[in-house]
C-alpha cells in the first residue's frame, strides 16, 4: 500500500493532484486533522479495510497544528508505517498570478498584500519541501502535463527525478522568455523563410526539419549544447534547484528554433529526468498575418 501525504504551496497544485490520485483508485482525503494522521493510517493499512493506497491533503489550512506533522510523522516512522510526501511549489511570480486571476484570498495574507503571505506559508512549509519524496515545480506545467508527472508517479510507479527541464522554441522579435534560465540565439543557421515554398511550414514539419539540418552547424550546435546541459544539470540540483528552462530562439520562433527544440529533445529523452517542450510563437506570425 501505498500512504502519500500531499501537501506544498497553495495554488501550487494539491487539488488537482488529489482529484489525478482519486481517479487512480487512492482512498483520498483532505485537509484532514494533523492529530489523527498516525491513527488513521493505522486504519487504512489495517488487511480488513481493504484500503490499497491512500492521499492525505495536508497544508498550510491546518493552522498551528501544521506545527506539529513534523512529530506526527515521528510517530508513523515509529510504528512502522511507511510513507511518501508529494510537494507541490512554484515560483512567487506563478503564484501571484494564479491568484490574481482567479480572485481567490491566499489564506495567510489577513488583508495584506499576496505576496506576503507566500512568504510566510514558505517559511512554515519549508520543513515538508525539504523532507519531501517528490517536488514537482507546476510554474511552467499545464495541468495536463501535472497529470502526466503524477501518473508516472504514482500510477506507473516509474522512476522520477525532482527536476523537470523545458525546452522552450521562442521569437526574438516577441521578447526573451521572462522565465529562462538559459537562453541560446540559433538566428546564425540557414533560415526558411527566405525559400518561398516553405516559408509557411514550421519546425514540426519534416522540409523545414531537413533544411535546417542540412548546415553542420546545427548538429556542432546541438553537440556543444548537450554538452553543456550534461555538465550543468547535476550541478544546478546540488544547488537545489528543481526545474530549469532552456530558451532556444530565432527571429519569428517559427522555424529554426523550433527545429532546435524538438532535436534537442530526442537527444535528451535518455536522460533520468523529466523533460518537456513548448514552442512559444509558433503561430504568432499566422494570426497577425490574419489581423
Amino acid at each position: 500500500m501505498r500512504f502519500v501525504i500531499v501537501s506544498g504551496m497553495s495554488g501550487a497544485g494539491k487539488t488537482t493532484a488529489l482529484k489525478v490520485l482519486e481517479d487512480a483508485g487512492y482512498f483520498c482525503v483532505d485537509n484532514l486533522p494533523v492529530p489523527l494522521i498516525p491513527n488513521f493510517a493505522d486504519i487504512t493499512y489495517n488487511l480488513e479495510t481493504k484500503v490499497n493506497n491512500v492521499a492525505v491533503g495536508i497544508d498550510i489550512r491546518s493552522g498551528e497544528s501544521l506545527l506539529m506533522l513534523a512529530d506526527q510523522l515521528s510517530a508513523l516512522e515509529a510504528r512502522g508505517r511507511k510513507y511518501e510526501i508529494l510537494f507541490l511549489d512554484a515560483s512567487n511570480e506563478v503564484l501571484i498570478k494564479r491568484y490574481k486571476e482567479t480572485r481567490r484570498i491566499h489564506p495567510l495574507a489577513h488583508g495584506t498584500r499576496i505576496e506576503n503571505g507566500i512568504l510566510l506559508e514558505r517559511e512554515k512549509v519549508r520543513f515538508l519541501r525539504e523532507k519531501a519524496s517528490y517536488i514537482i515545480d507546476t510554474s511552467c506545467l499545464l495541468t495536463k502535463e501535472l497529470k502526466l508527472e503524477l501518473e508516472k508517479i504514482f500510477i506507473e510507479n516509474q522512476n522520477y527525478s525532482n527536476f523537470i527541464i523545458t525546452i522552450l522554441s521562442f521569437g526574438f522579435k516577441y521578447g526573451i522568455p521572462t522565465d529562462s534560465d538559459l537562453v541560446f540565439d540559433v538566428r546564425f543557421l540557414p533560415n526558411p523563410y527566405y525559400i518561398k515554398e516553405i516559408r509557411h511550414l514550421t519546425g514540426n514539419d519534416k522540409p523545414i526539419q531537413e533544411y535546417v539540418m542540412t548546415s553542420q552547424k546545427s548538429y556542432e550546435f546541438l553537440d556543444k549544447i548537450e554538452d553543456l546541459l550534461e555538465f550543468l544539470i547535476p550541478n544546478y540540483i546540488n544547488e537545489g534547484k528543481n526545474q530549469l528552462v532552456v530558451s532556444i530562439g530565432c527571429t519569428g520562433g517559427k522555424h529554426r528554433s523550433v527545429t532546435m527544440v524538438n532535436e534537442l529533445l530526442e537527444r535528451m529523452k535518455s536522460l533520468p529526468y523529466s523533460v518537456r517542450t513548448e514552442h512559444r510563437d509558433i503561430e504568432k506570425d499566422t494570426k497577425q498575418k490574419a489581423l
